[in-house]
């Protein structure tokens, strides 16, 4: 099913629109193509573009997964190109390494030379973001194309040309309804690869199918189930998403808040990384606005720990909730950020005598706790010595909102 031109991929259009760069160096023929990285998700075609694309510009197509492959077999490649290179009639490489991003440091660092000098055109292929799976000094040298999410006109003209090109699967073609193929676009979710064994999977129950409609969506639905949520709990997605709560969360959106939160206990997250992350959110965000928030962020963890789930799914969304209702307020993250850059500018200034505690008499002839003033024997209850270290006297890290401005003067009258 794959297409044998990059005219016949279905889906990418942007990669390939006249004057982009792919099609100027497949317009420009053999030598002029480039080393570049293919990021996408599962089944948008990355693979089959890289194909086709050797077929366009009449390269020598090498696959490689980096799952399996090795330096040893690196090393093997660059000498066969190079035997090519010298040959009479000389047809480059294109090197295509599916799942790039799995390649250590060390095989990585070994390709450089050899794209840098041109021996070898490599098309990596990934699903998780160069910009942390790749070495820098490679991913300089390449250039990065998004792959976009397949819409379900995409998957529809996929699977329909499957049926119509692919013998065993054409004498299906009577049996099969229009209302079958859009149940099946619609639950590959932009996965092509998903979309074709979906419809394998179907032609093989296809006369058990109910011919009345709504008896044969729900007999599909049973048929074709599967796991659709797409999450790596050590990918770029698992950032996305506890993002998307995260943000969800400081503006105040309760629904959405609640759905990235199943979006991440429904694809098995961890329950103690997403409590863990809204504990830090109660802090942040909310802080000293609503300090009721981290107590129940400290209940609800303590819930997750001794109920566990799947119990514990509405003691998370109970406190989701609370943090998107809650007042939002930054002011503890703000003032913690002006401490730490205050004191990696004034270093470990010394603590001044009066605060220091005499519990020697070494001490005390040193003037430690010398002027201290004790609270509590002040009517206010309140001293207004100095606390800060010299130099940074009448330092102001906490922005006061204007209820406490007016707690504290009333305090004072």
């Amino acid at each position: 099913m794959r297409p044998k031109h990059v005219t016949d991929l279905i889906g990418q259009e942007h990669l390939f629109a006249k004057g982009s760069r792919l099609m100027r160096a497949i317009e420009a023929g053999q030598g002029h193509l480039f080393s570049f990285i293919l990021w996408g998700p599962p089944g948008v075609g990355k693979t089959s573009l890289a194909r086709a694309l050797a077929q366009d510009v009449d390269y020598d197509y090498v696959s490689l997964n980096a799952v399996e492959a090795g330096v040893k077999d690196l090393r093997a490649l660059v000498e066969k190109a190079r035997q090519s290179q010298a040959g009479f009639f000389h047809k480059p490489m294109l090197l295509f390494i599916d799942e790039i991003h799995r390649f250590s440091k060390s095989q990585q660092d070994f390709l450089l030379p050899h794209v840098e000098s041109g021996l070898l055109t490599l098309v990596g292929a990934t699903t998780e973001n160069p910009s942390f799976e790749v070495n820098s000094a490679l991913l300089s040298r390449m250039k990065v194309f998004v792959l976009k999410e397949l819409t379900e006109a995409h998957i529809d003209a996929i699977i329909r040309r499957a049926v119509a090109l692919d013998e065993e699967m054409a004498q299906f073609a009577p049996m099969l309804r229009d209302s079958d193929l859009a149940f099946i676009a619609r639950t590959s979710f932009g996965d092509a690869r998903t979309a074709l064994n979906l419809l394998e999977q179907l032609t093989l129950h296809i006369d058990d199918l109910p011919t009345e409609e709504s008896e044969r969506s729900a007999a599909l639905a049973s048929i074709l189930r599967q796991d659709v949520i797409r999450y790596d709990k050590n990918g770029e997605e698992h950032y996305n998403i506890i993002s998307a709560l995260h943000k969800s969360l400081r503006d105040s959106d309760v629904d959405a808040s609640i759905y990235w939160l199943m979006r991440m206990l429904e694809a098995g997250e961890d329950p103690k990384y997403v409590v863990r992350r809204m504990m830090r959110f109660a802090s942040e965000d909310i802080g000293a606005s609503d300090p009721q928030a981290l107590i129940l962020a400290m209940a609800v963890q303590q819930n997750v720990v001794f109920v566990g789930m799947p119990e514990s799914t509405t003691a998370l969304v109970e406190l989701a909730v609370y943090l998107a209702k809650a007042p939002k307020d930054n002011r503890c993250y703000t003032a913690a950020k002006k401490a730490q850059r205050l004191i990696r500018e004034t270093g470990p200034l010394g603590v001044p005598l009066h605060l220091r505690n005499a519990t020697t008499n070494l001490m005390k002839e040193l003037s430690y706790g010398k002027g201290y003033e004790y609270a509590h024997d002040l009517e206010e209850k309140k001293s207004q010595q100095e606390h800060f270290p010299k130099g940074l006297e009448g330092t102001r890290l906490w922005e006061e909102s204007d209820l406490e401005k007016n707690s504290r003067t009333d305090l004072h009258r």
